[in-house]
Formats: C-alpha cells, structure tokens, sequence
C-alpha cells in the first residue's frame, strides 16, 4: 500500500510542476515603438516565438534573410516586430491572434544594414 501511495504522490507532484509548462508568457498585446535597429534571420530558419523562451509556442517559421525590425531585447531574447508580410512568406506554425510581435533567440540573428 505504501508503494501505492508514493507512486500517486509522485505522480501528482510531476503534474503539478508541468501544469502550464510550454505555453509561458505571451506575446505583449501592445508592442513597444520600434528601436530603429533592424536584425536578419542568419540561420536557415528562425522560430518567433510569443514569448521570451523557447517554451513559448511558436508563432511564424521566419527564412534566412528575413529582416524584422527590433522592438526590445530581454538577455538572450530579440522582441521584433511581426509584419503581415512575414505572415504570408514565413511558415505560420498556429491560428494567428493578430499578434504585432514575437521573440527570437539571438543565436539565430545577425545586424542587418
């Protein structure tokens, strides 16, 4: 019975830590203004995602060359705008939301003149 017992409180432990896991914070309804820096996609494709994780779902597949303007940074996170263009070139991964903006790691990134 003690086997039991351990087996549903571990169980219930596991759930409860993953509950809401992967979705995180989402996309800001109201973007910030655009910081005048621009970055291109230098990998063969980059995932916006709607928030600053990688646990966060993904918006737009974005190909290499992609240039999207910066909105803010947050450490290793870019926050770019998400045009209409890039809604009808990217690879769309889910139902928009009429989101503006997404986030991409910085990894992926390189300043775009």
């Amino acid at each position: 019975m003690l086997c039991g017992l351990t087996i549903v409180c571990a169980f219930t432990l596991v759930a409860d830590a993953q509950r809401g896991r992967g979705q995180g914070q989402g996309a800001e309804p109201q973007a910030p203004a655009p910081t005048g820096e621009r970055v291109r996609v230098k990998t063969g494709h980059a995932n916006v995602h709607t928030g600053p994780t990688s646990g966060n779902e993904v918006l737009v597949l974005a190909a290499k060359g992609t240039v999207l303007p910066v909105l803010s940074r947050r450490g290793e996170w870019v926050q770019v705008g998400v045009s209409p263009e890039l809604r009808k070139t990217g690879m769309v991964m889910r139902w928009y939301k009429n989101e503006s903006n997404g986030w991409i790691h910085d990894s992926l990134l390189e300043a775009a003149k």
